[in-house]
């Protein structure tokens, strides 16, 4: 199952969408990207090659990659929140 994780924030008058899209099981990575307007500002690259390494079923294995990407979201907001990013 591909995996997306989407948010609306804002910070100093802008409005930023952080969205976080699994690349799929072969990838072992999702991809975060910052962007305003449609323009993408900032995109990192984050690996569960950790996650796939535990060989659990593939539905504890969505939930953990899941909780991942909710939480990096969350790191990059905070980031927005202080000013570091984008």
């Amino acid at each position: 199952m591909i995996l997306a994780v989407n948010k609306v924030c804002e910070h100093e008058g802008k409005q930023y969408h952080l969205q976080a899209e699994d690349l799929g099981a072969e990838a072992a990575c999702f991809e975060v990207r910052i962007f305003e307007r449609g323009t993408v500002l900032w995109q990192k690259r984050v690996s569960y090659t950790d996650i796939l390494e535990r060989r659990l079923p593939r539905e504890e294995q969505d939930v953990a990659v899941h909780a991942l990407m909710e939480k990096t979201v969350h790191t990059v907001e905070a980031a927005i929140a202080r000013g570091k990013l984008p």
